[in-house]
């Protein structure tokens, strides 16, 4: 690796995408393309609309994802991922591979300690 650990800055980028929701609404915004409030509210069971709301807003502070309000009763408002956001499509990818090998090697590591206690 070429960076020096005291200059870490993978606390920075993951303070943007910790919390349970988030990895969630920008892999479904960069599935789905724009989508509006009650679509993400729909595709995410379990979500409250507080919480999904907090994780948009702080999504859009950090520039991630794009808000548009359109003028009208009753208001419609979309969301989609900038430019800047879509950076983190890889990140994400990369992470749900690891997450889904990471699975698999504790599912096979309790299996070899079950065979191991067995003999």
């Amino acid at each position: 690796m070429d960076f020096e650990p005291e200059l870490c800055r993978v606390e920075d980028a993951l303070n943007i995408l910790v919390g349970k929701w988030k990895p969630i609404i920008l892999l479904h915004l960069l599935k789905n393309g724009t989508m509006r409030f009650s679509e993400l509210k729909r595709s995410i069971p379990g979500i409250t609309q507080k919480m999904l709301t907090n994780q948009l807003r702080e999504l859009e502070e950090e520039d991630i994802v794009n808000r548009i309000v359109y003028p009208q009763v009753p208001p419609k408002v979309e969301y989609s991922i900038t430019e800047y956001g879509k950076e983190l499509e890889p990140i994400l990818h990369t992470m749900h591979e690891w997450g889904t090998k990471h699975i698999i090697h504790k599912r096979e590591k309790l299996i070899q300690q079950s065979v191991n206690i067995q003999s």
